[in-house]
């Protein structure tokens, strides 16, 4: 089954996410798993999907990105999806410079467990020479878990 369907199905079921989401049927729908490792490697690998001009970036829970008592995503791994899913949104307005997180607010709605899909579809909300203002809803089993928003500020490449 596509995940288009899956997602379709989750939607129509209020309640537990009911464990159908799996990296084939993610690729199946035109995901991408990326790695880009250091930090990034804790909690890797991000689900990317172009559509309408827009990169949306995902999570397959695991049982590593969930809190061991209760089986529930960790809000760090909820904070680090933000942070990049908003900053691959910033990224994509300027023209892929060199950005840095400014700043980055989450607030927290709702948790989900282990096997869900948590993707994020940014919105730049203005955009200045050396700043780019992000938001975007983080979602699961077709409900919200998040929202977040941020300042990307661009900079100078690395000198090496």
């Amino acid at each position: 089954m596509r995940n288009g369907a899956v997602l379709a199905a989750a939607a129509a079921g209020a309640g537990q996410f009911d464990g159908m989401i799996t990296p084939a049927s993610l690729a199946a729908d035109g995901w991408a798993a990326r790695r880009s490792g250091g930090f990034n490697a804790a909690v890797e690998p991000f689900w990317i999907r172009e559509a309408e001009g827009v990169a949306e970036t995902g999570i397959l829970i695991e049982d590593r990105h969930c809190n061991t008592n209760l089986g529930t995503i960790h809000g760090a791994v909820v904070m680090a999806l933000a942070d990049i899913a908003l900053g691959l949104g910033a990224a994509h307005a300027c023209g892929h410079q060199n950005l840095v997180t400014a700043q980055l607010s989450v607030q927290y709605l709702r948790t989900a467990p282990a096997g869900a899909f948590i993707h994020c579809r940014p919105e730049v909300v203005r955009q200045t020479r050396q700043l780019v203002f992000v938001r975007g809803l983080l979602c699961a089993n077709n409900q919200n878990i998040a929202s977040a928003e941020g300042i990307w500020k661009v900079i100078s490449p690395r000198i090496r």
